[in-house]
């Protein structure tokens, strides 16, 4: 493995004005509507937006089984972009290892860009790279790219429906 680290990187455009997208990252109740994986809406949520505060968050399954993770922020630079460390977390808050994936890297350095695409829409960027990640997480990461691909993809088509029915009304 070469000196670089592996990056996730997926650009979207959103139909909507970057203070808009910008607030629906950046306010709980607002994640609460799009955020996760399709089929496991967030189910309970707390935010501190603000450099060293968090957001930590609980995904749930119509069958009941219940993930936790946690951004912990680096950076809040309304409205262009956020930085964060993500985790997978307990109910307490305290880091843990993937639930299925017991190899995946404890933390993810997030970057959030917001980019202003014409008028009334905006480019969102997401970059994420392990940090502190040893050879078999870095592996498990890179095996994982594609899979992040389709998952976040689905997230952001979430976040699109959300943002469209914002801006309808």
């Amino acid at each position: 493995m070469t000196d670089k680290l592996p990056e996730f990187v997926l650009s979207r455009t959103f139909s909507a004005p970057r203070n808009t997208v910008f607030k629906a990252w950046t306010d709980a109740d607002q994640m609460k509507q799009w955020w996760g994986p399709k089929g496991f809406p967030v189910s309970t949520a707390t935010m501190d937006l603000k450099p060293g505060g968090s957001y930590h968050y609980a995904l749930r399954s119509a069958e009941g089984f219940e993930m936790w993770g946690k951004f912990l922020y680096r950076e809040v630079a309304a409205p262009e972009r956020l930085v964060f460390i993500s985790t997978f977390s307990n109910k307490a808050g305290e880091v843990t290892r993937h639930p299925m994936v017991p190899t995946w890297p404890l933390h993810t350095l997030s970057t959030v860009t917001f980019a202003e695409e014409g008028t009334g829409h905006t480019k969102v960027t997401l970059r994420g790279v392990p940090e502190n990640a040893d050879a078999l997480e870095l592996a498990t990461f890179v095996t994982g790219l594609e899979g992040m691909r389709m998952a976040w993809t689905a997230t952001l088509d979430q976040l699109d429906a959300f943002l469209a029915a914002q801006t309808k009304g």
